[in-house]
């Protein structure tokens, strides 16, 4: 027997046990040393994502926006990810990439559950994650914001494509995380209320939605609180909702052409077909109209 080996000419030994990145770090050390090699170019996206802590949980907070270049490819996408049941994550970058790493984390948390027959931690699901992102050197675009609760009390972790990370009271990221960071530094403070804390991420995700174009449309609320009970609203805050607007512009009547205005000069119809054709055509369109 005999077994190809597809491995560059030019590419350094291999060693350890897992081979995954062989051809892609012979391609950024052959890219470093001026060759031919060409690797990807970072893409730039738009989101606006945070979290925070207050005195009886977590709140994440996310706009709704999904970018293509220039582009608005989705304006109401999801962007805050299930987990575990007591712990949710914001995604920013490249939206396969937060979605998919998310849920493979998920389903490793769920398979540790079932192990441990115990609830997951969330520094277990930040270790999980910035493992992955660092095995992967910054190549899956994925800008996290963890937030969750559990025997140690609530926790939020930013979480940078590259595998860093850092445990903080609040957190922005994104390209919108800017603005958002100014509303946070200016208003959080300790212990707030449940409800100051929603209305708190409510207005940094607004700061993001109207000061950064790759943020936009929607604002959803992720309530995670230490009695074990989610709180998700989806879409808590529209904005930029044109309904209201569109209803209060007063169209003249003029522009509505009633039947008849128009005359017509000339008429054509074609001829029914035969009485027995005619039947099988009414039902065959009756069935269909069933059915649809």
């Amino acid at each position: 027997m005999s077994s190809s080996n597809s491995t560059p000419p030019n590419a350094a030994a291999a060693s350890g046990f897992n081979f995954d990145n062989i051809h892609r770090n012979a391609a950024i050390a052959q890219a470093a040393a001026g060759g031919s090699a060409k690797l990807s170019a970072a893409k730039k996206t738009g989101t606006t994502i945070v979290g925070m802590t207050f005195a009886g949980g977590v709140v994440l907070g996310a706009d709704t926006r999904a970018t293509g270049g220039t582009e608005v490819a989705e304006k109401n996408c999801e962007k805050i990810h299930y987990l575990a049941p007591n712990m949710y994550c914001c995604g920013a970058g490249t939206a396969a990439d937060t979605e998919q790493t998310t849920a493979l984390i998920s389903s490793q948390l769920e398979l540790l559950r079932m192990d441990t027959h115990s609830s997951s931690r969330v520094v277990t699901a930040c270790t999980l994650l910035k493992r992955m992102l660092f095995k992967y050197q910054g190549h899956v675009s994925a800008a996290l914001v963890l937030g969750g609760c559990d025997l140690n009390g609530p926790h939020v972790y930013q979480i940078y494509p590259h595998g860093s990370t850092g445990k903080l009271p609040y957190t922005t990221m994104g390209s919108g995380s800017l603005a958002a960071m100014s509303v946070f530094e200016s208003s959080w403070r300790e212990n707030m209320p449940e409800q100051e804390a929603v209305t708190l991420v409510q207005r940094a995700i607004g700061a993001g939605i109207f000061n950064d174009l790759g943020s936009g449309s929607n604002v959803d609320v992720c309530i995670i609180r230490l009695d074990g009970t989610v709180d998700y609203r989806r879409n808590d805050v529209k904005p930029n909702e044109i309904a209201p607007l569109r209803a209060a512009i007063a169209h003249s009547s003029r522009f509505n052409m009633p039947v008849g205005v128009t005359p017509v000069l000339h008429t054509t119809y074609t001829p029914h077909p035969p009485s027995s054709m005619a039947s099988l055509a009414d039902v065959t369109v009756t069935e269909m109209e069933v059915e649809a």
